[in-house]
């Protein structure tokens, strides 16, 4: 890439950059830590009749995911990797030794109108170290996804990790380019936060947090009354927590989601296993969570979000100190722990007891809802409806099938529990 026109840089500030190349390898790597860039919830744009670029239907942005749970595809970067804050599990903190790099918005733009033309990406995924402040850090960012939007006309995912301590104005300026807006509450709890960021602030995190809660709530009620008012962050927002930098249990992350959940209407929290960085600060711990504790705790959201359990219930799955089972899903946890709500005739059970069973999945409890007003179903019907039927059996009663005292075996962990496998790590070495 030539030098740019009027980007504001002197010649040499322009010829001492890396290539576009080399900083595309520092952002995209520097980036890869943040997990939450999932595109589910997005308003319906396209491109069809030849007007704009882009989609979020159809054949744009797709949901897939790395085995730990990243969605990997968008073009996930940072603006900059340079950064004023000092926070301890950061790679990109301002006393880390590593590479840095920067790109202009217009940049940024460029890259994502090529890529996308290509088919490599189908959305943007973008956010920054904090340069010079935190909201001259959040104008770049605005400012990118106002040259897509407005010069290319750019249809496609657009989601922008804001910064909480920059003007109130300019967090919601980035709800009215972009499809989800996203505030990292980084650690679950006070202490940690403190000990570990010591230049952010929990108030400020969660008040700017709040605001955004109210500039989508405010822009929904006015597209009732409007048709012509702007879509504001229709994929709502998000936030994520770390996983393993500090000693906070499962059920204190567990019972922190469940409270930023009813706060803030957030579409979702995001968990990301901590990760050994080069010249690490002595309060980090020495080695990584197994990843497969964030897998757990991405279960335990589930089990919140549709299967209809409380945050207690889900913490009675966890053991004395607060951690759940790294051996069997939280799911099968609970059900162990409580076998006296079990086994469930599922033929007469609500949907509520049906969705607590371990194997049955909110598909496989909604078909099984729909074919018991036909007939009676046998173990046989439910088996063709999951993956393990040997999973099921102890919990359910069916025409043909009672577990008699199955339930009660003080073996039932090990004949339900999966075969022990080992977890690949997406980022190892």
């Amino acid at each position: 890439m030539g030098l740019a026109k009027g980007d504001g840089r002197t010649y040499k500030e322009q010829m001492s950059q890396p290539s576009l190349m080399d900083r595309l390898a520092i952002l995209a790597d520097a980036a890869k830590y943040d997990a939450s860039c999932a595109s589910s919830g997005t308003a319906k744009r396209t491109s069809k009749g030849g007007k704009g670029i882009g989609s979020t239907e159809g054949m744009g942005i797709c949901h897939a995911y790395a085995p730990d749970g990243r969605c990997i595809s968008l073009l996930k970067i940072l603006l900059t990797n340079h950064c004023v804050f000092d926070c301890h599990y950061c790679i990109n903190r301002k006393s880390s030794n590593v590479r840095r790099a920067k790109f202009t918005p217009q940049e940024v733009a460029d890259l994502t109108i090529a890529f996308y033309k290509r088919n490599y990406v189908e959305g943007l995924f973008l956010s920054s170290g904090i340069v010079k402040n935190s909201s001259h850090t959040m104008e770049q960012l605005i400012e990118t996804a106002r040259i897509l939007r407005e010069e290319h006309d750019f249809r496609g995912y657009i989601h922008l990790k804001t910064i909480p301590e920059a003007e109130a104005e300019m967090v919601r300026r980035a709800g009215l380019y972009a499809d989800r807006v996203s505030i990292n509450v980084e650690l679950p709890t006070v202490a940690g936060l403190t000990r570990l960021a010591p230049d952010k602030d929990v108030g400020v995190i969660e008040g700017a947090m709040g605001d955004l809660k109210s500039a989508i709530i405010e822009a929904k009620d006015a597209r009732k009354r409007f048709k012509s008012a702007p879509r504001f962050a229709p994929a709502g927002q998000s936030t994520q927590m770390i996983v393993g930098a500090d000693d906070a249990s499962d059920a204190t992350i567990v019972g922190k989601a469940s409270a930023l959940y009813d706060r803030f209407r957030l579409r979702r929290v995001y968990y990301s296993a901590f990760s050994p960085i080069p010249d690490a600060s002595a309060v980090l711990p020495l080695q990584r969570p197994p990843l497969i504790r964030e897998h757990r705790l991405y279960q335990s959201d589930w089990l919140m979000r549709f299967y209809g359990f409380a945050p207690g219930e889900v913490q009675q799955a966890a053991d004395d100190a607060g951690m759940l089972p790294l051996d069997i899903d939280p799911k099968l946890a609970w059900a162990l722990k409580f076998r006296d709500r079990f086994p469930v005739d599922v033929n007469r059970a609500p949907k509520e007891a049906l969705l607590r069973v371990p194997g049955l999945g909110t598909r496989a409890v909604g078909a099984i809802l729909a074919a018991r007003r036909q007939r009676r179903l046998r173990l046989e019907d439910v088996a063709k409806l999951t993956v393990s039927v040997a999973k099921i059996r102890p919990f359910i009663v069916a025409a043909d099938w009672r577990p008699i005292l199955l339930t009660d075996r003080a073996d039932l962990k090990a004949l339900v529990a999966p075969k022990r496998t080992e977890q690949l790590e997406l980022f190892a070495a």
